[in-house]
């Protein structure tokens, strides 16, 4: 397992520096000038040009990318050009509703997810299997934003039962607030967790060793929690790791829709103002959360299962 675990963890470093570079290349390739869209077309050149000293912004770019490696590495991520304060200042306050609502819709999809599937795999082409592999392609079909202004207009505007806008604090307030919110993003990643946990349960029920336990009289509760699905939620492990930059991805949308003070509005404004620090940090913060939640997906599917950690040597 040790071996596995170095080897899983030097491969999310690689993965990890080849994504610093990424975003500093990408970043410093979109055109436009930084300078010019704070302070204005019109201010005097040289007044740009000392800006742009001041910032960095004219040394080479091995240069500047060396000082991007270093400063992070370091914790300081940079100033923000539009706002005028430490880009880490920027973040702090932005990163917590972002890391709530993208915990709370996995939490979502699966509470939804594994309940539907296990029991679509016990009934197969039954009425309900039928209904929920109907309802599942429509809900994965349906566009995010759509979703999220359908359920705001229904359990919003028209049962007043949850908020359409804004962000509470506290467990009782989060819950409440980012319900809607979580649901947008949980409900299309909960069709794709039925869909994959249904067909590796009938996969797994269909084996010899779960016809033996059905030989020795064990119930089909304890089959399916003790034998089954531990076999079977690999595939749905590793489709949930892949998942969270979908969810990552999302909330820029969702937060626009339920007005939610996150990372999405400020990358909205980072991107609009073209702050490229704020832009680097904000990407490289979502990037790295992917890079770490599959890695820890990997680390999950080893323990459970020791032919993943053997098949890696």
């Amino acid at each position: 397992m040790l071996i596995y675990l170095i080897r899983r963890v030097a491969l999310a470093v690689v993965v990890l520096f080849g994504l610093m570079i990424a975003t500093f290349l990408i970043i410093h390739l979109v055109p436009g000038d930084p300078v010019r869209a704070v302070i204005g077309g019109n201010a005097p050149p040289a007044e740009i040009n000392r800006i742009r000293d001041q910032l960095g912004l004219n040394q080479p770019l091995l240069t500047q990318f060396w000082h991007y490696v270093s400063h992070t590495f370091q914790g300081h991520l940079g100033q923000s050009y539009s706002l005028g304060i430490p880009v880490g200042q920027a973040i702090d306050g932005r990163i917590g509703p972002s890391a709530a609502l993208i915990c709370y819709a996995l939490l979502l999809s699966v509470l939804i997810g594994f309940p539907l599937a296990i029991y679509a795999a016990l009934h197969p082409n039954g009425l309900f299997d039928n209904i929920i592999r109907l309802g599942t392609t429509f809900m994965f079909a349906m566009p995010a934003f759509w979703l999220g202004l359908l359920l705001a207009l229904v359990f919003g505007l028209e049962l007043h039962w949850l908020p359409t806008s804004g962000y509470s604090g506290g467990v009782g307030g989060l819950l409440r607030t980012l319900l809607l919110p979580a649901l947008t993003l949980g409900l299309p990643l909960a069709t794709v967790v039925v869909r994959t946990l249904r067909s590796s349960l009938l996969e797994v029920l269909g084996s010899d060793y779960i016809d033996a336990a059905r030989s020795r009289g064990l119930s089909m509760r304890r089959i399916v929690t003790r034998h089954a699905l531990r076999n079977a939620v690999m595939n749905t492990l590793t489709v949930l790791s892949v998942n969270i930059g979908f969810l990552i991805g999302g909330t820029l949308v969702v937060e626009q829709v339920f007005q939610i003070p996150g990372m999405g509005s400020l990358l909205f404004g980072a991107v609009e103002k073209r702050d490229y620090q704020l832009v680097q940090a904000i990407s490289l913060l979502a990037g790295s959360a992917v890079v770490l939640a599959s890695l820890a997906a990997d680390l999950l599917q080893a323990a459970l299962d020791p032919r993943v950690r053997l098949g890696g040597r």
